[in-house]
């Protein structure tokens, strides 16, 4: 497995590099292809190269992505290692380990039939060429186990996830000269400072704090990149606000989008332009809750121990394969911490009792009633 997990890590894949996504689609196919005895479907989307293996007629997903955050090159400062038990390397924890793990389980059992593997290659930005497609793959299916990594270093799986949004506010004013005559001019970065302070409010306001889930928490508004100008003496015609949006549940996600798409202008002359918008929904605990359970059996049977589940703030495919009605579990995958941080890396010793864990389930969960 690590020999394997070497293969995927030094095959880098940031999510904007399309050529290095294809090279690694190759990569991630062979080892597939070698494990599980059958070459898999390659879907090109928009240019993102997508992997899927369909095994009779799929009742069980097994998901994941095969793209990382860490742009090519950072294997120089981020090599390939495995010292004191410890791998590290660019995506090693998101999520190569994981799909390492995904791959053992299923050749571990007599067939893969009844299982679909979709392995795509922009979860990172949001899926927005594989959403369809996770979609599509999930329908029809009673169970969709992602093997995104734990959500702690104790190996919590993930049995809630909150919705994301992501805005572009873009500030339209006036350019002028700044020193002969400014007040020809419409100050966009002073109208952007205004919308920073309305966008923080957003999540304080009494709707927002009203609408917390006991689960997933409340809803959060984050201006996060901003932007304006183009020259010091220059008054600033156009500024950005970029804005990260998390919510407990699709209600919210809905009544934030609304309150972004009428953003007003305080500055006369100043205008506003809103892009963006929903992106993945809210992953309801209900929709882990019995997968949950059956995961804490077989980990009792397995002599493992005892299973924790979290709430996340953070987003995956499982989004995408809860809100289509597909029961999903996520946090298979690898045990660890650090992604998408220098320190990102994976507890090796915790592997096997992963593939084990996952391997149980896909049994088990092919046995499920259609739902």
């Amino acid at each position: 497995m690590l020999a394997d997990l070497e293969q995927l890590v030094v095959c880098e894949s940031f999510s904007a590099d399309h050529v290095a996504v294809a090279r690694s689609a190759r990569v991630v196919g062979a080892l597939g292809a070698r494990l599980l005895g059958s070459v898999p479907e390659t879907i090109v989307i928009d240019g993102v190269t997508h992997l899927r293996w369909t095994f009779g007629t799929p009742r069980v997903l097994l998901l994941g992505h095969h793209d990382t955050v860490w742009p090519v090159g950072s294997l120089e400062t981020h090599p390939w290692s495995v010292v004191g038990g410890i791998a590290r390397g660019p995506g090693v924890l998101d999520m190569k380990a994981g799909l390492v793990q995904m791959f053992y389980a299923l050749a571990s059992l007599p067939s893969p039939d009844g299982v679909c593997v979709l392995v795509n290659g922009d979860e990172e930005v949001g899926s927005p060429t594989s959403r369809e497609l996770i979609e599509e793959s999930a329908r029809g299916c009673v169970a969709a186990l992602v093997a995104e990594a734990a959500a702690n270093e104790a190996g919590a799986l993930k049995t809630a996830r909150k919705g994301t949004s992501r805005y572009e506010v873009v500030v339209h004013g006036r350019a002028a000269h700044a020193g002969l005559e400014p007040e020809k001019g419409v100050n966009a970065a002073v109208e952007a400072a205004h919308q920073v302070l309305t966008l923080a409010d957003l999540e304080a306001s009494p709707a927002a704090s009203g609408a917390a889930c006991p689960v997933l928490g409340r809803t959060t508004v984050t201006p996060t990149l901003l932007a304006a100008g183009s020259t010091l003496n220059t008054v600033p015609a156009v500024a950005n606000i970029s804005v990260d949006v998390r919510v407990p549940t699709l209600a919210e996600q809905h009544r934030i989008d609304d309150l972004m798409r009428g953003l007003t202008a305080r500055t006369p002359g100043a205008r506003l332009t809103v892009l963006g918008g929903r992106r993945r929904p809210p992953m309801a605990p209900e929709s882990s809750a019995e997968l949950f359970a059956l995961a804490s059996r077989i980990a009792s049977e397995l002599g493992q121990e005892p299973l924790s589940g979290a709430a996340v703030g953070g987003s995956s495919d499982g989004n995408f394969t809860a809100s289509a009605g597909c029961p999903t579990l996520d946090g298979l995958g690898a045990v660890g911490s650090g992604a998408h941080a220098d320190t990102e890396h994976v507890d090796v010793a915790r592997m096997i009792p992963r593939t084990r864990l996952l391997a149980q389930l896909i049994t088990r969960t092919r046995r499920w009633p259609d739902r």
